[in-house]
């Protein structure tokens, strides 16, 4: 805008040309205008489709039915939110029938442990059943930091945090540290919430294919200098193929690119390790070397929840700002947070168990292989896929087992490529070898049997 004085300095032709350019932007934005309430009207003459009111009529709804017709017509029973009467450990009881159960993740057996179920009771009679408050406010109690105390001991960082969902955790940690700003580089086989998290913070998201450092590194070479912040996430012990990342070879591309590192520990806190200590442990290498350690207390440790572990600085910043963790969050229940602690005195204890549960994974490993199944890359965890890359094939074949009492999941398309379609199994300290026999020879002989039917 030119003031008056402006104004007085212009010749004739200036100020005609001036006016011109004035009257042709009035005319461009009353077009504008124009159009822009036509494409309203438009907009609001048209019908809304029936599937953006009813959820009946939702894609994704439409879909499960379509996936519920399939099983129907293959005849395989839905295998899915079967209930379960009773505990969760290598057996379990559904209407009444035992089955052996490869299906749950009590890794230790320590779930339903007589000791760990006492402290969850007392802690009720002491603190109720909630924490009834966000920690921040109210809902803190002595339990909440003794847990963080034991956990920050075995995962020997400087401290720790728990917070009530372990899925949470991953979202509100990354949504809260990262932003527009800054570059998140991960597995590309990593977990959802973490990619829940990623979305949440608006940072740029690039995957790197599967274990494969040399393209992470490269990745970093060309995009580490755009961003401020960059953060790598990778996981203790990959939760559908059950193999386990280089971590020294992490540390050494992430120290160089000036990144951090976060670990999700999910599948390999109380399970990696001579004494459970997780992926630290089975590289021996200096906890600090990684800035961020997350964990779920739903696996080895027989509770529910989660947990990030790492430096003063990380903790004490989430514990004040991250708002999912913590903040806006009611605190972890006490009955979870005693058993939860519980499991950890008890898991340090009893080292036997998780030399256990690496004799029986190791066995059930190797015995699978025997007989020809395709284990993929999974390695000294107690997580084996049986891949078979067909979901038809999948489907009949758990449900065939299901009838001869084993319980475990076909893993499908979107969850991995249908190419990589599966039976996943979970192995516990507490699986039999003459369990893992039986199964392992219903899974060759049935699968055998169901190749040889659609060959017919």
């Amino acid at each position: 805008m030119l003031n008056s004085e402006q104004l007085s300095k212009m010749t004739a032709e200036e100020k005609r040309l001036l006016a011109k350019k004035l009257l042709q932007k009035k005319n461009s934005n009353s077009a504008l205008n124009t159009n822009s309430v036509a494409h309203a009207s438009a907009l609001k003459e048209k019908p809304i489709a029936e599937e953006y009111y009813h959820f009946e009529l939702d894609p994704e709804f439409k879909k499960l039915q379509e996936h519920a017709k399939i099983m129907q017509d293959i005849g395989v029973t839905n295998p899915y939110f079967n209930c379960r009467e009773g505990l969760s450990n290598n057996t379990l009881l559904i209407e009444g029938k035992e089955y052996i159960n490869y299906s749950g993740y009590n890794y230790l057996g320590l779930s339903g442990h007589p000791e760990i179920n006492q402290a969850a009771k007392a802690a009720i009679d002491t603190y109720g059943t909630s924490a009834s408050a966000s920690r921040i406010v109210s809902g803190e109690f002595t339990l909440h930091r003794e847990l963080e105390a034991e956990i920050t001991k075995v995962c020997g960082t400087e401290n720790c945090v728990v917070t009530v969902s372990g899925y949470g955790t991953n979202v509100s940690t990354i949504g809260h540290l990262m932003g527009p700003k800054d570059l998140i580089l991960h597995d590309s086989l990593i977990h959802n919430s973490i990619m829940s998290g990623c979305l949440l913070s608006g940072a740029r998201r690039v995957p790197f294919p599967h274990n494969d450092w040399k393209a992470l590194d490269r990745l970093l070479n060309e995009n580490r200098h755009r961003h401020e912040k960059t953060l790598i996430i990778i996981e203790g012990v990959y939760s559908m193929d059950g193999d386990i990342p280089d971590l020294p070879a992490v540390i050494e591309i992430k120290k160089r690119h000036k990144a951090f590192l976060m670990v999700d520990e999910a599948h390999s806190a109380g399970v990696l390790g001579e004494t459970g200590r997780g992926l630290a442990e089975y590289f021996d290498i200096a906890p600090s070397e990684v800035d961020i350690w997350m964990g779920t207390l739903s696996k080895a440790l027989a509770s529910c929840g989660g947990y990030i572990a790492g430096s003063e600085a990380l903790i004490q910043n989430l514990k004040y700002n991250a708002p999912g963790g913590i903040l806006y969050s009611v605190g972890i229940s006490p009955a979870n947070t005693a058993a939860a602690l519980a499991a950890l005195k008890l898991m340090q204890k009893e080292p036997e168990r998780v030399k256990q549960l690496h004799d029986r994974s190791n066995f059930f490993l190797q015995e699978a292989k025997k007989r020809g199944l395709n284990t993929g890359p999974s390695a000294n965890s107690p997580v084996i896929p049986v891949i078979l890359g067909n979901s038809i094939e999948c489907l009949k074949l758990g449900d065939q087992l299901f009838a001869q009492g084993i319980n475990v999941q076909a893993i499908l398309y979107p969850a991995v490529p249908e190419e990589e379609s599966r039976l996943r199994f979970f192995i516990t300290a507490l699986h039999t070898e003459e369990q893992m026999r039986y199964t392992l020879d219903a899974v060759s002989n049935t699968l055998k049997s169901i190749r040889q039917q659609n060959a017919a």
